[in-house]
């Protein structure tokens, strides 16, 4: 197989997870499904291939001390980027995974932040922190106000 179909493939991979986390969020199968690590080893086995195909003696270089000139002209290289790829889908996925549980646990919506996740990852575990906290701010000015 060659580069560019291990990097559709993997894109297409992660999908059903997203889809179950954003839009069955409460299915018991989404639940069953998301306690397995099995999808995060099979795209951690594909990004090792990907990232071992891609290292030379050059690029191992370059990664020992990197300059922001020297990554970009890496990320050019098809290796380099797929991947890079392939990295970003598998940490995403990680840290959308830990949104979803952590949203079942404490009863938050989540699925705003786990789609601004899965295409802007970071922007969605900030949107993620922000919704938990307006939603403890809210919830502790409830529990006083019931209080009195």
């Amino acid at each position: 197989m060659t580069i560019s179909q291990w990097f559709t493939i993997a894109n297409v991979f992660v999908l059903p997870f997203w889809a179950l986390m954003i839009i069955l969020p409460q299915w018991d199968w989404t639940r069953r499904i998301l306690t397995s690590y099995l999808p995060f080893v099979g795209l951690a086995i594909v990004y090792t291939s990907l990232f071992a195909v891609a290292l030379t003696p050059e690029s191992a270089k370059i990664l020992a001390n990197p300059t922001l000139a020297d990554i970009a002209q890496l990320f050019g290289q098809e290796q380099i980027a797929a991947a890079a790829w392939v990295h970003f889908l598998v940490m995403d996925l990680f840290v959308g995974r830990w949104i979803y549980w952590e949203g079942q646990r404490t009863s938050i919506w989540t699925s705003h932040s786990l789609l601004l996740c899965l295409l802007v990852g970071p922007i969605g575990l900030l949107s993620h922190i922000m919704t938990a906290a307006i939603s403890e701010r809210f919830s502790s000015a409830e529990t006083v106000a019931a209080e009195e």
